[in-house]
């Protein structure tokens, strides 16, 4: 593997990429491909590739979202399983990155913890902590695709009487493997993804788990297999086969969104209906499975084959709605007088957002901060030059945007080439109307609401969470708009 420059005043990448998951390994191979010749290191703050799912290691880890469109669409899955575990993934971006001839690239245990752009150089001097020790990186472009959760620390409220508690208390953010659960009594905390994800999976060897929430989440079974896929691949050629199964899914997933904004009543009705037909005449499905909020106010949990509904009807697995006044020794005291009986807590609670990986910012000596600042086409912020990163989509597949944004950076660094030209940065006019950058209700997001960039009301600084539209603006719309501008280096100090 080759080393990192020993002094940043004799070599100069081209680019830098942050992070070596789904989104860096499919930007590092987009500006293999796109824009050869170009030089780049991809600089990867933790020892293994992978990000997210290496990260996590809890029971039953596994995708949201089918791996068709999770998967990189120049590698595309072909597994039998559309939702799978998060080794499954792992390796499949590890195997994508040995393929393609990306590891070379990889500086492991390299953490950029600060990035400043010079406009008279045109370029950004990286603050860089290497395996522990300070180093310095130079590069023309920045690209981060470090996501956008926390990997340090989960979120976990203050709970009263929590040192009362005799057993182990567990975030599935740090899940200690040697943890011994069988024979168990575990209570979950939640009612998220983490939890829906962990909770058939620590059966059978639990003695019995159950989820408590303050409030109901939408749950929705699908097959694991999409068998539609499988019949494709039996009849078509493969890259015919993939295509269509990619379209069918992305397709499927924007028709859902949209009826889901247009009729959230209908789609309540038939998400509550899925349920209920599910575990049967009897269950309370009003007081556990119907959210007082709106389909795709906050992001639908999926669950393969109906494996938690399965647990619950079985009698396994049991969901509690009510609100923590305490833990004690032996468990969890409920406000409503009602004790759950615990030798094992775990608090799958939720995640901390942190933006830009926690990178420091700087633009010509002042702060650069993404903190409401207006997002340019979903991927660059406004004022600063030569930067853009990943950022996927709250209602699809974390990759489709990541790709996309990929392919928009690289017919940037080319357009740049052809116009002979150092320096882009998109510049939104002053009084630009702002919102939100998540139009999302989720406790993560209103958690972070102080560190997130904004978004306009209209293009080009509107976030459309559409992969059609996206399709069209960064791939076939012109890269020389009112908002993006040009430069050669030195021409002018950029205002941050």
């Amino acid at each position: 593997m080759p080393s990192a420059a020993k002094d940043p005043q004799e070599q100069i990448l081209d680019m830098v990429i942050v992070g070596a998951g789904l989104s860096g390994i499919d930007m590092a191979y987009r500006l293999s491909t796109e824009c050869p010749g170009q030089s780049f290191a991809i600089l990867e703050g933790r020892d293994a590739i992978g990000g997210t799912w290496d990260l996590f290691r809890y029971p039953g880890i596994r995708s949201d979202s089918d791996m068709t469109t999770l998967g990189f669409p120049f590698r595309p899955w072909r597994g039998d399983d559309a939702i799978v575990d998060g080794a499954s993934i792992r390796d499949y971006i590890e195997d994508t990155a040995e393929a393609f001839d990306l590891k070379r690239h990889i500086r492991f245990g390299h953490k950029v913890v600060g990035a400043a752009w010079s406009s008279e150089n045109a370029e950004w001097m990286l603050e860089v902590e290497a395996d522990g020790r300070p180093a310095r990186f130079r590069c023309r472009f920045l690209f981060v695709a470090a996501g956008y959760y926390d990997f340090a620390q989960g979120f976990t409220p203050e709970f009263e009487g929590r040192e009362d508690f005799a057993g182990p208390i567990v975030h599935p953010q740090h899940w200690p493997q040697d943890l011994d659960y069988a024979g168990r009594k575990i209570v979950v905390i939640g009612s998220g993804a983490t939890a829906i994800t962990l909770i058939p999976s620590l059966l059978p060897e639990a003695a019995h788990v159950t989820m408590l929430q303050r409030s109901p989440t939408y749950v929705v079974s699908r097959p694991q297999q999409d068998r539609a896929a499988i019949a494709l691949r039996r009849w078509l050629p493969a890259r015919v086969a993939d295509w269509l199964v990619r379209w069918k899914n992305v397709l499927t997933g924007i028709l859902i969104f949209q009826v889901s904004r247009k009729r959230p009543a209908r789609v309540k009705d038939q998400i509550v209906a899925g349920v209920r037909q599910a575990l049967g005449p009897g269950y309370d499905v009003e007081r556990h499975f119907t959210p007082r909020y709106n389909p795709w106010d906050q992001r639908i949990c999926l669950v393969p084959d109906n494996d938690l509904f399965d647990a619950i009807r079985d009698g396994q697995a049991s969901v509690v709605t009510d609100r923590i006044r305490r833990f004690t020794a032996g468990g969890i005291e409920l406000e409503s007088g009602e004790r759950l009986d615990a030798d094992i807590i775990v608090t799958a609670t939720g995640l901390n957002l942190r933006m830009m990986g926690g990178i420091d910012l700087s633009v010509d000596g002042r702060p650069a901060s993404a903190a409401g600042r207006l997002v340019y086409k979903g991927m660059m912020l406004d004022g600063v030059p030569n930067f853009a990163f990943a950022f996927g989509y709250t209602n699809a597949s974390w990759t489709l945007k990541c790709d996309l944004s990929a392919r928009y950076t690289c017919r940037l660094i080319n357009h740049m080439a052809a116009k002979d030209v150092q320096i882009c940065r998109p510049v939104a006019k002053p009084g630009t109307p702002e919102e939100q950058l998540l139009d999302f209700s989720s406790g993560y997001v209103q958690r972070a609401a102080d560190i997130l960039p904004k978004q306009g009301v209209a293009a080009p600084w509107r976030v459309h969470q559409n992969y059609l539209l996206d399709t069209l603006d960064l791939s076939w719309k012109p890269l020389e708009d009112e908002a993006m501008r040009f430069e050669a280096a030195g021409a002018t100090r950029v205002a941050a």
